[in-house]
């Protein structure tokens, strides 16, 4: 399971997180310097790191079972 979180900005992916890579990857000029910024900061990595045991790993079991 891998939890990932993109930024978007006229159907342009700007930014994004993935619980696989660790860290913000920015894909524009603004996307970069957005990610250089989140990722100095360890309050919102280590938030985005815990989103894949509080969302993911929390809700796969619900989404299985509804299937």
């Amino acid at each position: 399971i891998e939890f990932i979180e993109s930024y978007y900005f006229n159907k342009k992916e700007l930014t994004r997180f993935s619980s696989s890579v660790g860290k913000y990857v920015g894909f524009t000029e603004q996307g970069v310097r957005n990610a250089a910024a989140w990722n100095n900061d360890p309050s919102i990595l280590s938030t985005m790191k815990a989103q894949k045991e509080g969302y993911c790993l929390h809700n796969i079991q619900i989404w299985y079972n509804n299937m």
